[in-house]
C-alpha cells in the first residue's frame, strides 16, 4: 500500500492538485447529474463529461500560475454573490420579522439619521423620539 501511496506523490508532485474551483464544479456536475436523472437529456450528459474532464484536466495540469489565476478568478465571483446572497438573506429575515410584528408593532425611519425604530401599534400621530439621534419627529400610525 505505501508503494502505491508513494508512486501517486511522485506523480501528483509539480502538478496543481484540486482546489475550490474544483469543488465547485464538483457540485455543479452532482447537481447537473441528479437533474440528468430524472429528465434523461443527452446534452446534461454531454455537460457533465466536459466538467468532469476539465476538472480532471486542471488537477493534473503542471501551469499552476494558470489554474491558481482561474481560481482567484472563481473566488472573486463566489465572493460577489456570497456577499449579495447574504444581503437577500438578511433582508428576508428583517422581513419575516416585521411580517410577524405585524398585529404589535410598526415600523417607521428616523428623518434625520435614518433608523429604523420598531414602534407599538397605536392609531393616530404621535411624537417620537428617536433612541440614535436624540431628535423628536412626528409619526401618524393609520393601521
Amino acid at each position: 500500500m505505501g508503494n502505491f501511496r508513494d508512486k501517486l506523490i511522485r506523480f501528483m508532485y509539480g502538478r496543481y492538485g484540486v482546489d475550490q474551483l474544483y469543488f465547485a464544479s464538483m457540485i455543479v456536475c452532482f447537481i447537473l447529474l441528479v437533474i440528468n436523472s430524472f429528465f434523461r437529456s443527452p446534452i446534461i450528459g454531454v455537460i457533465v463529461w466536459a466538467i468532469l474532464a476539465w476538472m480532471i484536466f486542471r488537477s493534473l495540469s503542471k501551469n499552476i500560475y494558470k489554474r491558481r489565476l482561474e481560481n482567484e478568478k472563481f473566488l472573486k465571483v463566489w465572493s460577489f454573490v456570497k456577499s449579495k446572497w447574504s444581503i437577500i438573506k438578511n433582508n428576508w429575515s428583517i422581513t419575516n420579522r416585521r411580517i410577524k410584528d405585524i398585529k404589535t408593532h410598526r415600523y417607521r425611519k428616523c428623518p434625520h439619521c435614518k433608523a429604523v425604530l420598531r414602534l407599538p401599534k397605536k392609531k393616530g400621530r404621535h411624537a417620537v423620539d428617536c433612541p440614535r439621534c436624540h431628535k423628536e419627529f412626528r409619526v401618524r400610525v393609520w393601521l
